[in-house]
């Protein structure tokens, strides 16, 4: 629903003078980085600690820990396409639902949210996160629909593998014109604005 998380991250990184993949490169391969970002999505970690870790991460003093989280995300935004999307399919009757692992529970636009999801499963509030399958079965549970009768869509390939491991068609979101494109094919209905 916004835009890519990772090119924000670069964008951020390159401001501040590191290498565009500092932080995508730690996520994969620093164990502690990896942990530290397991236990935020999961609601373990407090924001002040995990910004702490990230400035460890990015090899910042610790005094740039206030404000960090909110300065990598700053250049993400919502993805107008995907959701004026879901504004067409909710008003089709398709039930919709937001599966997240979240950079803390209170970044989601509250009134956005409401506005276009019947339910949502927001690992920080959850306390497990994609992949764990558990978070694909509330979605389908909240929204009152076996597993086999939902799409979800991704734009990491390793979140898609256990949604369709539980019956869910998968779509993997890239570019909003291809990802609708797919919807439209899957659920049979125009999704794209007149």
């Amino acid at each position: 629903m916004t835009t890519n998380l990772f090119t924000a991250f670069g964008a951020f990184c390159a401001a501040e003078g590191l290498e565009a993949e500092v932080l995508g490169n730690a996520f994969r391969s620093d164990p502690a980085a990896r942990e530290a970002l397991i236990a935020f999505e999961e609601g373990r970690l407090e924001d002040d600690a995990f910004a702490l870790a990230l400035a460890a991460t990015l090899g910042l003093p610790p005094e740039r820990a206030e404000g960090l989280i909110d300065g990598l995300m700053a250049g993400a935004s919502l993805e107008t396409d995907m959701v004026d999307m879901v504004r067409r399919a909710r008003a089709a009757g398709i039930k919709t639902a937001m599966v997240s692992n979240s950079w803390g529970a209170d970044r989601y636009p509250r009134e956005v949210v409401e506005e276009l999801f019947d339910a949502t499963v927001i690992s920080g509030i959850e306390g497990f996160r994609k992949p764990d399958p558990r978070m694909y079965l509330l979605g389908a549970e909240r929204v009152g629909l076996p597993p086999e009768a939902c799409v979800f869509v991704d734009d990491l390939p390793f979140n898609l593998k256990p949604a369709a491991e539980l019956g869910m068609a998968t779509v993997l979101h890239g570019e909003p014109g291809a990802t609708i494109g797919r919807l439209e094919v899957l659920l049979g209905l125009p999704l794209r604005a007149a």
